[in-house]
């Protein structure tokens, strides 16, 4: 993933969006990600998932799928106030980061 310092903030994000959704497990999200412009591996992803569940933000469910083992995820309550926390910061920062309107015109 091409900055990938600067954009895994922004794919965990999306993790947990969908996490309070509902449950998730890794391939799908990889596939959900993908659809958005994100190329993440197994390698990539599943440290990032392990790591939020260490952090008390997802919590996961096994559950078996004829010979697989799947692994689901969902927010828990610390996962979902992080996400509105957030939210609000990401709308401060996407407002300020808008571009300047041209000279002349007042900004909104």
């Amino acid at each position: 993933m091409e900055h990938q310092e600067l954009l895994s903030g922004l794919v965990r994000l999306h993790i947990l969006h969908h996490a309070v959704e509902g449950e998730v497990y890794g391939q799908w999200m990889i596939e959900e990600l993908a659809r958005h412009g994100y190329r993440l591996s197994p390698g990539t992803l599943y440290p990032m998932l392990h790591a939020m569940e260490r952090k008390g933000y997802l919590a996961v469910r096994e559950e078996r799928h004829g010979r697989a083992l799947r692994r689901l995820y969902c927010a828990t309550p610390l996962g979902r106030e992080a996400l509105e926390t957030a939210r609000q910061k990401v709308s401060e920062l996407f407002k300020e980061m808008r571009p300047s309107p041209p000279a002349g015109t007042t900004k909104p």
